[in-house]
């Protein structure tokens, strides 16, 4: 087979030169280019391939019956401010955590389930009274039905609230314990369940949170962190036998028995209010930050290293009278003889 082929124009068919080079292509008619190598390089080609939208011939006839208006030269009418930009790279983005979601809210639930106690201790004392006004006058039937609302609305809102701000504080505590380890150089010792098991298991919940938060506290705890866990340590046990002895009281028989029983409730109820408030100020001072959330200031007293300033001049022991007037004296001889 001769290496010598002609290309076609139209249809890019390649034709072998056998003898005398062709002129038409027997396939489409179209016009045959020179005769080349087959693995010809381009430079050494005597035609080039040329690329031309399908509808050239209809655009150059138009063009041609048209003729264009001058168009003014192409310019900018003010500086340009375009540029390359290379922003700097950006740190990869963390992957989502649902704990730090639910650890977020926090401070927020932590009031809220204090409002919530707050207004369910004022209804059972409101109950309370109007209890007290019963024993002597009857109670309208509006004031009975509102008591018996709060009572109702607030006493079931207020343990939902307190749920959702357990869950929060046990995200929280899982990813604080996770960051404070791994400032150390480790990994948390504790497995999550065991954490969660630990803090909403009754009974198993007044002991494990209180040492779940002193080991948070590192190896060489500081004072005042040691002791707000404790006393918060103390206020949780101390609750948990409130809640256990108003529930144990909702039992009793006897009217003046569940007259107690309704302020007890109520007492348990501020107890829980006061209680949220001392969780929000323990885990605020375990982050550094006051009760209101803003950075505390440490203060170190420093044993002071200058020598003592003198800021009242000591009393000087006073002169005799007599030893004064007869200095006097004979100071005023003295004068006498000079002159």
């Amino acid at each position: 087979m001769s290496s010598v082929v002609q290309p076609c124009a139209r249809c890019g068919a390649r034709w072998a030169v056998q003898g005398a080079p062709m002129h038409w292509c027997p396939r489409c008619r179209g016009v045959l280019l020179s005769p080349g190598k087959v693995d010809a390089p381009a430079a050494q080609r005597n035609y080039r391939w040329v690329a031309r939208r399908p509808d050239h011939r209809t655009r150059r006839a138009a063009a041609a019956g048209k003729s264009a208006a001058p168009s003014p030269t192409p310019h900018y009418t003010e500086i340009p401010r375009w540029g390359l930009l290379d922003p700097p790279p950006q740190p990869a983005a963390a992957a989502p955590r649902p704990l730090r979601g639910m650890a977020a809210r926090r401070d927020r639930l932590l009031l809220l389930s204090a409002v919530a106690f707050l207004l369910a201790g004022l209804a059972e004392y409101g109950r309370y009274l109007v209890l007290l006004r019963n024993r002597t006058r009857l109670i309208p039937e509006w004031l009975l039905w509102f008591s018996d609302a709060t009572v109702w609305l607030f006493g079931t809102l207020a343990p939902i609230v307190a749920l959702l701000t357990a869950l929060s504080l046990v995200a929280w505590l899982i990813e604080a314990r996770r960051d404070a380890f791994a400032a150390d150089g480790r990994r948390d010792p504790r497995r999550r369940w065991t954490l969660i098991a630990g803090c909403l298991v009754p009974g198993l919940n007044l002991l494990w949170p209180g040492v779940f938060l002193t080991e948070l506290l590192g190896r060489d705890p500081d004072p005042r962190s040691l002791k707000a866990v404790r006393i918060w340590w103390a206020a949780w046990v101390a609750s948990g036998l409130v809640l256990v002895v108003a529930t144990l009281w909702r039992d009793a028989s006897t009217l003046q028995a569940e007259a107690d029983s309704v302020s007890f409730t109520g007492f348990s109820d501020l107890c829980a209010a006061a209680f949220a408030v001392l969780t929000l100020w323990t885990v605020r001072l375990l982050e550094g930050r006051d009760l209101r959330g803003a950075a505390r200031s440490t203060q170190r007293w420093v044993m002071a290293a200058d020598p003592a300033r003198v800021v009242i001049a000591p009393v000087q022991p006073g002169v005799p009278e007599r030893a004064a007037s007869a200095e006097t004296g004979e100071n005023a001889v003295k004068e006498v003889v000079a002159q």
